[in-house]
């Protein structure tokens, strides 16, 4: 097969794909982070949304047949999406088609990733694909499905998971393969205390990334065989993916960078630690995921904000920021921000320095303020004279520090209610 025929070869199996992502979780390992909102919806990047780039990798792969399973504090996901990806042409069977929680099938609401597809099957087959591609709202990475789904049809699969190595104790929080010569899935343990390793390999094991492939008939006879399984907990790592295993043709789709054939770049920012130090590795001169590559470009909606603005050049009152990025909206006045994230329409005043922090939206902070390696939440007004990362203990009666010595603040932390939509 020629490379023309391989890119037509592909073009067909994603149009008739449709993609469904999971976007209902809370993400409670990021503690106050999402007490408003869901984890796919939290800010990244300085202008995204984590849930933008499972969306964008679909897009820029030909996949335009989209569905968003919701369920966990909403609204401001569901505002977003609304917002940011309704350029789709419904006349083309274009979509971004919001599925929330709505117990079409029993009077439940979603009690298990694969429950959740369940109580969506009449949709599926009222779309009517000939794959269904299911992933999750909350990882960051880039990637093009056109080359799984490929190998899916070349393999005559079943069932394809993504699959990335981790070292063994990070396989402790996945589900781990183990494979034939031929990416036969043979083994699949959800969360092993005692992960296999790859043969040859002693420290570090396959993982599910939690991207799935099914063939349409097969997803929906293994989901209706699960919602007569009494005692089954609805989920695609400990009930659906084993029982496929076990019977019929499971394979494993190793994530690589089509570029360097390397382990492609994914991250699960599940934690306020890896949150933090996934945003701040995007300030490095050439960090593994890169925004600024217009071959796959991250879309998302971002509302029409002025240029960043830095004011001030006296000796001891100087707007600048060094090794860093900063966002439309933003205003450095008179402060130094120094290796750190500033999202849009953020405010630093004077004599204030900001440093190896990720500050959200929103932002203001007063002047003649230290903040050092913490994580402010959209919408906090830090008050004048703050010190906020210089002390653990201190920082600890008020906020949130984590085993790594991140400082999150919200501004409920601040006395500061805001309880509205973000």
């Amino acid at each position: 097969m020629n490379e023309q025929q391989s890119m037509r070869f592909v073009s067909r199996i994603t149009r008739d794909t449709l993609a469904l992502i999971m976007a209902g979780g809370r993400g409670s390992r990021l503690k106050q982070l999402t007490n408003w909102h869901a984890k796919p919806a939290i800010p990244f990047g300085g202008k995204f949304r984590i849930i933008d780039f499972p969306l964008s990798n679909c897009i820029n792969s030909g996949i335009r047949r989209v569905g968003v399973l919701t369920q966990y504090k909403a609204h401001s996901l569901i505002q977003h999406v609304q917002k940011g990806w309704g350029f789709l042409r419904g006349e083309f069977g274009e979509f971004v088609e919001l599925l929330p929680a709505q117990q079409r099938i029993e009077e439940n609401w979603y009690v298990g990733t694969a429950d959740a597809i369940y109580q969506n099957i009449d949709i599926i087959r009222n779309h009517n694909p000939k794959y269904v591609l299911i992933l999750g709202g909350d990882h960051v990475y880039k990637m093009d499905y056109g080359p799984m789904l490929a190998q899916h049809v070349e393999n005559n699969a079943d069932l394809t998971i993504g699959a990335l190595q981790v070292s063994l104790e990070e396989a402790r929080g996945f589900g781990v393969m183990s494979v034939t010569e031929d990416n036969r899935v043979t083994d699949f343990t959800e969360k092993p205390q005692n992960p296999q390793p790859v043969p040859g390999e002693d420290d570090v094991a396959l993982a599910s990334m939690g991207i799935y492939i099914f063939n349409t008939d097969f997803l929906i006879e293994q989901l209706l065989r699960d919602a007569d399984t009494p005692g089954s907990s609805h989920d695609f790592g400990h009930d659906i993916v084993p029982k496929a295993m076990e019977r019929y043709r499971t394979f494993a789709y190793a994530f690589r960078d089509v570029q360097t054939g390397s382990q492609g770049y994914w991250r699960d920012v599940g934690t306020v630690d890896a949150y933090w130090a996934s945003n701040l590795e995007l300030i490095g001169v050439t960090p593994e995921l890169n925004l600024y590559d217009d071959a796959w470009p991250i879309w998302t909606y971002q509302g029409q904000l002025p240029p960043a603005k830095f004011v001030f050049d006296d000796e001891d009152r100087r707007g600048m920021a060094v090794d860093s990025m900063v966002s439309g909206g933003c205003v450095v006045s008179g402060a130094l921000v120094r290796h750190s994230l500033l999202f849009s329409s953020v405010r630093v005043n004077s004599y204030s320095t900001v440093k190896d922090s990720v500050v959200l939206p929103e932002v203001e902070i007063g002047r003649h303020c230290h903040i050092e390696k913490a994580i402010i939440d959209q919408g906090c007004r830090i008050p004048e004279g703050s010190v906020i990362g210089k002390d653990p203990v201190e920082d600890a009666k008020r906020f949130h520090v984590t085993p790594n010595g991140v400082t999150l603040v919200v501004p409920e932390m601040l006395g500061q209610e805001l309880h509205y939509v973000r």
